[in-house]
């Protein structure tokens, strides 16, 4: 994928394609033949501080972990972004998300991986 500003972190996305973290401050979205689909920043008029950690869960909702601001926000698919964690982060870095709706985030401010559980529609 051409054209990344400092790509940090990396998922992949269900449709085959995947996300992309920048030090620049965005986050993209590319399909499985590496082109461009979306920027999360453009497409949501969302302003990250310094994204981090990405993951897609099983509705195909991007989390993202912005490290300078110490929050987690879920971007769906369709409709507006939502904070799933603002509180309790110090710096948070990778993260994955389980099939039930488990967020884990590596949090290298306090040196662990810490646990979070979000709504999602069961599997």
């Amino acid at each position: 994928a051409p054209n990344l500003q400092g790509p940090r972190y990396v998922s992949p996305v269900p449709s085959g394609g995947f996300v992309v973290s920048e030090e620049c401050g965005d986050v993209k979205v590319f399909t499985s033949s590496c082109k461009l689909l979306c920027s999360l920043s453009s497409k949501y008029g969302h302003q990250f501080g310094n994204p981090a950690g990405v993951c897609v869960d099983t509705e195909g909702s991007i989390l993202v972990a912005d490290e300078q601001r110490r929050t987690v926000h879920l971007f769906p698919e369709h409709g507006a972004p939502v904070c799933l964690v603002s509180a309790g982060l110090r710096r948070p870095a990778g993260m994955a998300c389980s099939s039930f709706g488990h967020l884990f985030v590596a949090d290298a401010g306090e040196n662990c991986v810490k646990v979070f559980k979000y709504c999602v529609r069961p599997p």
